[in-house]
């Protein structure tokens, strides 16, 4: 199909890609699928909306699970993004990710797929985004994109679980009001947990 996505539409679909989104490519093209759980029913809602014209149906719930799901229509220009992203059947973070990523409206979608608050009352707050389907160099991309782009300050951490060490974007006092400041006025209510009470 030829629908031509808006720029909102490219900034949404950046964000969850990098994120909890996932492109499919079949003999039709490509696709955008978006999963989540109950919880977070509002937040696809929300997604839904903002790419409606390009969306086959509205949410729906599954019965084994109860995720709520929708995916868009074939698009010849998701398969653009499906190439940089899956060059080889696996999620990738692109080297011109920098040129794509410039919105903070993408940034707050990532974080709501893939962030975490790190809240102690009276002591501390930091953020982490989970990275851990990517390889260092791949993280290392991200946290020059966050610099250049947002003027965003983070570091790599490497975390140890189950004896292996996965990286994760770490943004502490150096770069948290920075960030909370860009992401806050998208954050979707039913991820306000994600907020630090200030």
């Amino acid at each position: 199909m030829k629908a031509q996505l808006t720029k909102l539409q490219r900034d949404i679909i950046v964000g969850t890609v990098l994120g909890d989104g996932n492109l499919e490519y079949t003999q039709w093209g490509s696709r955008l699928q978006i999963k989540q759980a109950e919880c977070h029913k509002e937040y696809v809602f929300w997604i839904n909306a903002h790419l409606r014209s390009i969306c086959r149906a509205f949410p729906k719930q599954r019965k084994d699970n109860n995720q709520w799901y929708f995916g868009t229509q074939y698009l010849a220009e998701l398969t653009d993004f499906y190439r940089r992203f899956y060059p080889r059947k696996k999620k990738i973070v692109p080297r011109d990710i920098s040129s794509m990523f410039r919105n903070p409206l993408s940034l707050a979608i990532w974080y709501m797929d893939d962030g975490r608050l790190d809240w102690r009352p009276k002591d501390h707050y930091a953020f982490t985004l989970s990275t851990d389907s990517f390889l260092l160099n791949e993280v290392g991309i991200l946290r020059n994109m966050l610099k250049k782009n947002f003027n965003v300050e983070c570091n790599i951490h490497s975390p140890l679980c189950r004896g292996k060490r996965y990286p994760k974007l770490y943004i502490g006092v150096s770069g948290r009001d920075r960030f909370i400041s860009l992401v806050k006025p998208y954050i979707v209510s039913c991820f306000s947990h994600k907020i630090p009470p200030l």
